[in-house]
């Protein structure tokens, strides 16, 4: 009689003591956590998503892991030096869609436009990028903020909606949010998108005393290893992840499948990363108002060690 309720104790205990990850659960670029939990992670402990980012891991210490994109990474590690980025697991070249009938052929033309974004996320940091590229300050256009629409019809208030209503000339968000605008604009819409110039490199981040804690670390190294497995799903047989991907963040599947090939999902990262974050970080460090982070400290909140051991 007494089994059932040492089982459900265990149960309880390993859930207590087990993986915990914070993370944006609205976004497709979040979908390998949970595909790679159900479907691959063999840790010795459980591991579970909560809503949350980078900065659950320099706020509360029962955090393991989390995910965000790089400019959230960034400004949490110029306060916690504790922080590292461990893994990669989508990098997305963000689009900016216009309305052609505003008087925009170029993205010269957003100048003195309404362009709704995002500020202080990986969107605001994309839309100062793509404009400062062909010489405009953000003194020469006008940034308005409004909500992410991932599936019509868009509320009033969302991106698309505003666009299609004409508040707004142009806007610059992840997806599936600008898809939205394209198909409500319909030969209106023009597309802007440069990944040399930008793109969202989504990260999974833990801390220097989560990852020197054996027990802990072995947890991690299974659930990177997990991770690993669902890309490789995700890049080859993406027909067999379509429809989980749609549920998990309520998109539709056509919709999905018309972004899905600007998600790379990558896994590892090249050597010019570090020139990518260091160059971000300047930005951030003006609009954060603080120094910036030197480039060795920069070196070191790369950390490559788990993927070492896979």
């Amino acid at each position: 009689m007494r089994l059932p309720i040492l089982s459900a104790a265990f149960s309880l205990l390993r859930l207590a003591t087990g993986l915990k990850i914070a993370t944006a659960l609205n976004w497709i670029e979040h979908t390998p956590q949970p595909y790679a939990i159900k479907n691959f992670y063999k840790g010795s402990s459980a591991a579970t998503l909560s809503s949350g980012g980078v900065a659950n891991l320099a706020s509360d210490s029962s955090f393991d892991l989390a995910a965000n994109a790089e400019t959230q990474g960034l400004k949490q590690y110029a306060g916690h030096r504790n922080i590292r980025l461990i893994y990669v697991i989508c990098e997305v070249p963000y689009r900016i869609v216009a309305n052609k009938a505003a008087g925009i052929k170029t993205l010269s033309d957003l100048k003195g436009k309404r362009i709704g974004t995002m500020a202080s996320t990986s969107a605001g940091v994309f839309v100062h990028n793509m404009l400062s590229s062909v010489g405009l300050k953000e003194s020469d256009y006008t940034t308005v903020s409004g909500q992410v629409c991932m599936k019509a019809p868009c509320a009033s208030n969302t991106f698309p909606q505003m666009l299609k209503n004409k508040q707004i000339d142009a806007f610059g968000i992840w997806e599936t949010a600008v898809e939205l605008g394209a198909q409500a604009l319909g030969d209106n819409a023009i597309i802007f998108q440069n990944e040399s110039i930008y793109r969202e490199v989504y990260s999974l981040y833990s801390t220097t005393d989560k990852l020197n804690n054996p027990s802990k670390r072995k947890d991690i190294v299974a659930f990177v290893r997990a991770l690993n497995q669902t890309l490789d799903i995700f890049n080859n047989k993406p027909d067999s992840v379509y429809q989980f991907v749609a549920s998990a963040v309520n998109v539709d599947v056509p919709v999905l499948k018309a972004v899905w090939e600007d998600h790379k999902w990558t896994g590892t990262w090249k050597p010019e990363l570090l020139d990518f974050l260091v160059e971000e970080d300047a930005y951030l460090a003006q609009t954060d108002r603080r120094q910036a982070i030197p480039r060795a400290e920069l070196q070191k909140f790369l950390d490559t060690s788990i993927i070492e051991e896979l």
